[in-house]
This record gives C-alpha cells, structure tokens and sequence, in this order.
C-alpha cells in the first residue's frame, strides 16, 4: 500500500477505536453512524451515495449494521466478492480504573507505564512498536484496512471488474444479529442485482496456533460452534439418607471429566485439528439451602467443529450421557456395597437405569401422553419468553426444556440432551470447486506477492480454519436435510417465529467460500490488548487488495 493509504488506514483505526462500542450498548449505534460517516465521505460514494446506507436490524437495542456496495465500470460483470467486519466489541471492565482511557491508545500507554504488566506485554509496550486499546485488534484496524482499500479501489474504478460490498456489523461479541441481518438482506441484493457472490473476506483478527506462536496465518476456512447441553435428572432425597437418592451433579461431573478438554471429540481434517469441547457453564437448579440434596442439574459445552455436523455431535452426545450415567451407577453400586458391607446392612443395588434422551424424543414422549394440549402449552410459554428482554437467550431454552420435563409424568432420573444457541456452522473450502479453487489460488498468490517485498520480515503462510468463531460462519449451511432437522428439532424455541432463528435457507443459497485476511496483534479480549500497527496497516491491507485482484483477474 502507499504510504498515505496506509496513514489514512491508521488515522481511521484510531478513530474507530475512540469511539467505544461495547456490544449491546448505545455505542454500537454511535459506532454504525461512525462508520457510515466515514464511508460516505469517500468521493466514490459522493457520486454514488445510495451505495451507502443502514439497515435496521430490528431488536431491543436499536442497532444498525452499514452496507457499502461498489460496482466496476470496466465493462459490466455480475461477480461479487463481499467482505464482512464487526465493530462491537467486548467489555472494558478489566480495565479497572483505566477504563475511561480504553480507547485512546497514546493516553492509555502513558498510565500502562505506571502498571505491573505482564512480561511480554510490558517488553511490547516498551519497545514502543505496538498500539494499545480495546477494539482496535479485535477488530477495529480490520474495518479500516477494508474501507482503506475500497477507497484507494474507488480511485481507479474506471480499471476495475467486478463488485464489492462490504458490511460493517454490530453484535459479533454475542449473538451475531449484525451478520443475521446482512445474510438475508444478500440474499435481496442478488435478487434485485443480479450479484453473484463468489468469495467473503473478514479482517478479524489474526489468531496465533498457540500462545508464543510466531507464525502469522491466512485462513481460508473457519472453525464452526455449537453447545450441546445436558438436563440431568436425578431423585431427591435427604442428606440422612443419602443413598436413597442421585445426585445429578455426580452426573454433570463425570460428563464434564469426560468431555471437557478431551481430544476424543477433536475434529481433524487435513491436520489442522479443532480445540477440544470445553464446559461453559455447571450449576444444580436448586434455589434454596435445605438439607434435601438436588434433583436437577445444567451442563452446557462449546464444541468445535471442523467437519462434524449437529446430528453427528447430538447423537455423540447423547452416546456419551449414557455411558456417563451408567459409570455413575456401577460407581454408586460399588461405593453402597462397600458402605453396607461397614455398616453391617444388606448388600443391594442401587434402583436406577441410565437413560438419555434428545429433546425431541422428550417432546414426543409428553406428546403422547397430552395430545394437542402440549402444542398449546409450548406456544403460550415461547410466547411468554419472546416477550421478555431482560431473560438471557440461554436461559431461554433452558426453561423451555424444564417447563416440557415437568409436564412429563415420567419422574425417574434421566438426561435431556439438547443444543442451546448460538450455532456457528464450519466452512471447509475445498479444492473441489470453481469458486473454492479460484479463492485458495487468489490468496496464495498474495501471500505470494506480499513476502516479495524485501522489507517483509514476517513468517507467513496459509491455513484451512480460522481457529476462533467469526460471522464468517454465516456464508453457507449444512446441506444434510439430516443435520439441519436435528438442530432445529433439538434446539428448544427454534423457528422463525421463535426465541432463535437463523437465516438457513439464505445461508445455503450464498454458500461461498471464505477466507480471513486479519490484523496482528495480541492479547484479543484482554485488556493488554494490542496491534502490530507495521503489518496491520501496511500488509493486512496489501494481502486483502491482492486478494480482491486476484480474483478479478481470474474471472477475465
């Protein structure tokens, strides 16, 4: 990139990073209207400024994301490449008393003098060569580095083939309403254009394989996420009595010991292999401190996947649960002969019968026995949870399953497996494809021209799945019939006019390739957040530009 684009790149991520956007808050409007400001004053959408505009996205909080289109006048051409990025970001609360200074990165230095860093976080803050602040990794300098190129595009437009549109958009942090409300509005552009998209480029940030890692990385590809969650039925009892009952948080235990951090439920394709599942939340559903112990517990766990689809995690899990409780019983078999054996009481085994269910097999198992009746009484309560704002959309499923365990006349132990949102599909480009092909030579190609430059120190190169969760997710579906029913049936409240929906058949009608092109820094959600502003300026931008020619040239 010249010199001055690389400035006015900087200049932007600056001022991007001033403005805080913490997600699901009023800056994250503040931050649309921002950016949109910015876009429209480039002189390509003086000309064109219906190119430019907000889109509503319709939810509680008021929040907009910012569409840019851009169309070559080298002779007319329907192909599109589309480039997504996020302008939410996480809290600022660990910033303690900094938290006023969060985004203004030369102030924020200055007191960062003043604090016991860690190590490698005070070596970069003294070496004078990283930029500090919340957002501009994560992913503030990406948004620049797009709307830099698009700029310096728009100079030559006369020369150029082809289309972009880029959306900046609100909400990635959390439940990605931003890029929920883009897919189908995509959807309408090519419905009214006549855009046939052929490839989506994030400039989220670069993730490092591990922490120390020195190699930067080009993803093409992106690492998917859904949470299976278990409902642990148990039986109650008092605590004199212990053996009487079964403790579900034995259950959720021993499930966390197997599951948690285990590579057995790893995804490998190609060599690059998935994190392996992690527990996100643990708790027994007991409300008050008695001396009867629980009767009922919640598991919920994020699962990475690189090619596993939701009826391949649904019936794992569910495979899992079974055996889980049934070592919890032979356990407790053991343990209470060993007790009656000491106590000089008559050996005998425990009552329970492992068993696991899905939520759909709950539903049908209460259906049978209520009719129509469940139907009604299903609706009234998703009803009653759209209305309220203030529950966690979490929380919102979980009390969908409750509600449908208590209506069952069947109280003997069980686990309830089901998924809760959000689900983030996987995109595996393989060299199977135009498209595919046409990306995977695109990018290899930049990376190509970019390591040329004799002052390019940096170690470079290509990977399949970028190892964090992005919007990228969201430019293709599962096209298993299979997959896509055991997801919308096992997740409680799922529908179009449910508590979470998503855009699936939008989703598999753009089914593009995707590739992320990011920014490097550190320390992403960490308040030693921070960028290598030499490669973030000047190389992101190069590698996102030779990218885009690149495809444009392919399509000649």
């Amino acid at each position: 990139m010249r010199p001055e684009v690389t400035e006015r790149i900087k200049q932007m991520a600056l001022d991007f990073t001033a403005q805080l956007s913490v997600v699901e808050t009023p800056g994250e409007i503040e931050m649309a209207q921002l950016i949109y400001d910015t876009i429209a004053d480039i002189d390509y959408y003086k000309k064109h400024p219906d190119l430019v505009y907000q889109l509503d996205c319709n939810d509680q909080y008021g929040r907009k994301i910012v569409v840019a289109e851009m169309n070559g006048e080298k002779k007319p051409s329907d192909k599109t490449i589309v480039m997504i990025g996020h302008f939410d970001t996480v809290g600022i609360s660990d910033y303690g008393n900094l938290k006023e200074y969060a985004g203004n990165p030369e102030v924020l230095a200055e007191e960062f003098k003043k604090w016991k860093l860690p190590e490698e976080a005070r070596e970069d803050l003294e070496s004078g060569k990283y930029i500090f602040g919340r957002g501009i990794f994560d992913m503030k300098s990406g948004d620049a580095a797009v709307i830099g190129v698009m700029e310096e595009i728009s100079r030559d437009i006369e020369n150029f083939e082809g289309n972009l549109i880029y959306c900046a958009v609100c909400d990635e942090e959390s439940n990605s309403t931003g890029m929920l409300t883009f897919v189908p509005h995509l959807v309408k552009l090519r419905e009214e254009k006549g855009y046939d998209y052929q490839a989506m480029i994030d400039p989220d940030y670069m993730a490092p394989a591990f922490p120390g890692d020195p190699e930067k990385y080009v993803f093409i590809g992106t690492v998917g996420k859904i949470m299976p969650t278990f409902y642990v039925v148990g039986k109650e009892t008092h605590v004199g009595e212990s053996f009487d009952g079964l403790d579900p948080n034995r259950i959720t235990s021993e499930l966390v010991a197997r599951i948690n951090l285990n590579p057995e439920f790893c995804d490998v394709v190609d060599g690059e292999v998935t994190l392996p599942p992690v527990t996100l939340k643990q708790r027994d559903l007991k409300t008050e401190y008695s001396v009867q112990t629980a009767t009922k517990s919640l598991l919920l766990v994020n699962y990475a996947t690189h090619c596993s689809e939701p009826d391949d995690v649904l019936k794992e899990m569910k495979r899992v649960a079974k055996e889980e409780f049934q070592y919890v019983v032979s356990e407790m078999n053991k343990r209470y002969k060993t007790f009656c054996k000491m106590a000089g009481r008559e050996v005998k085994d425990v009552p329970w019968k492992p068993r696991a269910l899905t939520y759909e097999e709950l539903y049908a198992a209460v259906r049978e026995e209520m009719g129509e009746e469940l139907d009604r009484k299903m609706a009234a309560l998703l009803e009653e949870l759209k209305a309220n704002d203030k529950m966690d959309l979490r929380d919102k499923t979980f009390h969908m399953v409750d509600y449908l365990h208590e209506l069952w006349s069947d109280k003997d132990p069980v686990i309830i497996v089901y998924f809760t949102p959000p689900y983030y599909p996987h995109v595996a480009v393989k060299d199977e494809n135009k498209k595919d092909k046409a990306l995977l030579k695109a990018v290899k190609k930049a990376i190509k021209t970019v390591k040329a430059d004799p002052d390019f120190d940096y170690p470079l190169r290509q990977k399949r799945f970028l190892p964090c969760i992005s919007d990228l997710s969201y430019a293709t579906a599962p096209t298993s019939q299979e997959a896509i029913d055991m997801y919308m049936n096992n997740t409680p409240g799922y529908g179009e006019d449910g508590i979470y929906n998503l855009p699936l058949k939008e989703m598999q009608s753009i089914d593009v390739p995707v590739t992320d092109i990011g920014t490097v820094g550190k320390d992403a959600h960490k308040f030693t957040e921070r960028i290598d502003p030499r490669f973030t300026f000047q190389y992101t931008p190069e590698l996102i530009y030779q990218t885009i020619m690149n495809l444009m040239e392919s399509w000649s």
